[in-house]
């Protein structure tokens, strides 16, 4: 189903190629940014990139991440399950967006009512388990 004015075809392409890219980073061991992806996934699809001065626009943005999770682990299911998402964060900040935490929560990963200190530790146990699965 087309949302927020893209196609099917174009979410199929930027779920394949914002994976893609995410697992590139996961190999290197570093994080991007949403700003990086952004301008990555302009660049290798020649779909519009999202404008993040519009709400609109970076709700999708953390639609994509959670298409790319879901894809991600359809194609190579982990246990405890891994997000790829955890590796994009805001520009200049060392904290996941708070869609990374939502989705943990509604995947059942990260209790309801967990503190910020456990949001965080969460996170850094994903960026670790992405980094160990992905370097070889």
């Amino acid at each position: 189903m087309p949302g927020y004015g893209r196609t099917d075809s174009e979410w199929d392409e930027l779920v394949s190629e914002g994976r893609e890219f995410l697992l590139e980073r996961a190999k290197l061991g570093r994080p991007t940014s949403y700003t990086e992806l952004n301008v990555t996934l302009a660049r290798r699809t020649d779909i519009r990139p999202f404008d993040f001065e519009h709400h609109g626009e970076r709700v999708a943005m953390g639609h994509l991440l959670g298409l790319i999770v879901e894809r991600d682990q359809a194609l190579e299911p982990s246990d405890p399950p891994l997000m790829l998402s955890a590796l994009v964060s805001y520009l200049n900040a060392n904290d996941a967006g708070p869609g990374f935490y939502q989705l943990a929560k509604e995947l059942g990963l990260l209790s309801l009512s967990a503190s910020k200190d456990e949001r965080d530790a969460f996170w850094i146990r994903q960026l670790n388990g992405l980094y160990a699965r992905h370097r070889s």
